[in-house]
């Protein structure tokens, strides 16, 4: 049985603050700047694309998406995040993105988005803008998770459906791209090191975002830094 991984625990990775690099400026993360990121298709290279070996390596990998949901709120865009409930198969408890497996009825990974986010957290498809997808990652589970960033109304209503969802809370975009935020940890207990990425954010109570749901925030860094 594969031993959880307590990020709590974890010694930090020495050679992350020489590779961490700058904040981004906040002109770079309004609206209009982003949209214009999305538009370009010059190459990039994202931070981290997997969690390392798989925990069943025999299954086949199963595709997912979740959305990077960006809301706007008086002092800036806000990334809205959940915490899966404490009965989910995988992850639970943990902090994640709106998001889950593409089914058979989705005919793209954006529609597995859409439809993950209008079950969990009520924001129906036409609350959000498209503004693109990043590339896959894939988790220890066996998911390909492919983000999915948009852009959500300014009037939406988020209200958790509490058996996916135990809680909703958000982050300002600006301090999730400040890289002076982001850690980097080491998981020793795997048959050769490996990095995992956390930020920590104290809001209405400390929230440590880690694992899959981190390493593709700093992808999303990476992305807009490029």
């Amino acid at each position: 049985m594969r031993a959880p991984v307590d990020p709590e625990v974890l010694p930090h990775d020495p050679d992350f603050p020489a590779q961490r690099g700058p904040a981004l400026a906040p002109a770079r993360l309004q609206a209009a700047a982003l949209r214009e990121r999305f538009a370009r298709t010059e190459d990039w290279q994202t931070e981290q694309d997997s969690d390392g070996r798989l925990f069943l390596p025999h299954r086949d990998v199963r595709p997912a998406a979740v959305l990077i949901g960006l809301l706007p709120q008086p002092e800036g865009l806000h990334v809205v995040f959940t915490v899966r409930s404490a009965h989910l198969n995988d992850h639970a408890g943990q902090i994640s993105f709106p998001g889950g497996r593409v089914e058979v009825t989705d005919a793209t990974h954006v529609a597995a988005a859409l439809r993950e986010a209008h079950e969990e957290v009520a924001l129906a498809p036409a609350q959000i803008e498209v503004l693109g997808t990043l590339p896959p990652y894939l988790t220890v589970s066996g998911y390909a998770v492919t983000p999915v960033v948009g852009l959500i109304a300014a009037d939406a209503r988020l209200a958790a459906d509490p058996l996916e969802v135990q809680e909703t809370f958000s982050v300002p975009l600006a301090y999730l791209m400040d890289s002076a935020n982001h850690q980097r940890r080491i998981v020793v207990t795997e048959p050769r090191p490996r990095g995992l990425y956390a930020i920590e954010y104290w809001g209405a109570r400390r929230y440590l975002i880690w694992g899959a749901t981190a390493a593709m925030l700093r992808n999303f860094y990476r992305f807009l830094r490029a």
